[in-house]
């Protein structure tokens, strides 16, 4: 045999329905018990009980016996009086039970509806807010409490989500720009060119040309997305690293093509400079400043790679001898896809995201970058690492460009 199960109305399952019984029976069993002591106070404070002796007495007018008269002690009066109190009390008491019980409910239900109203707010808002649209704010007015302090911390986790997303929105337009114009220029020399049977063979060669620079673009474009999403994955296992090993290696990487260039590549590397990070990216960071110095640099001058110590911190650097950056982009630099003016008013090739990596690694291992530049005079791109085991009172490392 099946037992149908009872089913309670929705409302019995609400913190605030809980809240009201909680309250209620709480206030009417203290109520219960303040009654219940006072009764018993009174009850044997003095005997209590109904009339049950009667006694006669004789009657007389003018000294003439008339007959006999019922009368009670004044004893027996006291204890009706106490008896017919403790009913009246008794009576009295459980009237406000009563009434207590239904009142209690009531103001029970009300007082939780208005602490609870700061939940509802925060559930209604939170069930506004969609993937696609983050800019709704709880905003909850009041006392500052656990309430405040939870509607405040939404806010603060939807602040984060909507950067977030407003950021990898950003990037995905970005990198479908960027896409596009070497997709661009392939599908355009593959249907002038490269699959027309008339044109003539220096016409394909410089096709060729044209589509390899277009997919080399669109290769560093996507290993650099690449970098960017392994870096913030949390997968990264770090581990202790030397720091001039990594910029020695990226030295290495990049030393012949620095020759090719006529430039001479100078190292100063202080050993026993051990950063906690990953290796990996480290080298991939001081190799993307040597990418930037080599390709920037004019033929002759020289580049200088150097790691130390200061203050707690350790440092690796990349100086260069090129042209320079202007004052108001060295602000802009570091932001993802943007390139500055070439020296013929160009647009740079490269897609914008070298030194955006170079940041996000820097300061995904805590510490920070700076930038030394001015116009003509060439660029000093300095990473600053917390040192293990050193005390950082200061969280800020020092301003001046390390010698």
């Amino acid at each position: 045999m099946v037992r149908a199960r009872l089913r309670l109305p929705a409302f019995t399952h609400t913190i605030r329905f809980r809240l009201t019984v909680l309250y209620s029976g709480l206030l009417f069993v203290l109520t219960a018990l303040v009654l219940g002591g006072t009764y018993l106070a009174v009850e044997r404070s003095g005997e209590a009980h109904p009339v049950s002796k009667q006694f006669s007495a004789s009657k007389y007018v003018n000294d003439e016996y008339v007959g006999e008269i019922p009368v009670v002690k004044v004893q027996e009066v006291e204890a009706a009086v106490n008896y017919e109190t403790l009913a009246n009390l008794r009576r009295f008491s459980f009237a406000v039970l009563g009434g207590l019980a239904v009142t209690s409910l009531a103001i029970g239900w009300i007082l939780s509806g208005r602490a609870l109203r700061p939940v509802r707010s925060i559930s209604r808002t939170a069930a506004e807010i969609q993937a696609t649209d983050l800019s709704q704010r709880i905003r909850l007015d009041g006392p500052k409490d656990e309430l405040r302090d939870l509607a405040d911390t939404v806010d603060s986790m939807l602040d984060r989500l909507d950067e977030a997303f407003r950021a990898q929105r950003q990037l995905i337009d970005d990198a479908s720009h960027e896409l596009r114009s070497p997709l661009a220029i392939i599908r355009a020399n593959l249907d002038a060119v490269l699959t027309a049977e008339e044109s003539e063979e220096a016409e394909r060669r410089a096709a060729v040309r044209s589509v390899d620079r277009a997919t080399t673009r669109m290769t560093r474009l996507v290993e650099d997305l690449l970098a960017t999403a392994r870096r913030t994955a949390p997968a990264l296992a770090d581990a202790d690293v030397d720091l001039a090993a990594a910029a020695g290696e990226a030295c290495e990487e990049f030393a012949p093509l620095a020759a090719e260039r006529g430039l001479v590549l100078h190292r100063r590397l202080t050993t026993g400079l051990t950063v906690i990070g990953d290796h990996d990216a480290l080298r991939r960071a001081i190799g993307n400043l040597l990418s930037n110095a080599v390709r920037l640099s004019p033929p002759g001058t020289g580049i200088t790679v150097a790691a130390g110590r200061v203050d707690g911190w350790l440092w690796a650097s990349v100086q260069d001898e090129g042209p320079g950056i202007l004052d108001d982009d060295q602000t802009r630099v570091f932001d993802r896809f943007w390139r500055a003016k070439g020296n013929g008013g160009g647009r740079d090739r490269h897609a914008g995201l070298g030194l955006a990596i170079v940041r996000q690694i820097v300061e995904s291992h805590g510490g920070q970058i700076r930038l030394f530049s001015r116009l003509g005079e060439g660029s000093t791109f300095v990473l600053w690492f917390p040192s293990p085991g050193a005390d950082h009172t200061n969280t800020t490392p020092p301003d001046e460009q390390p010698s």
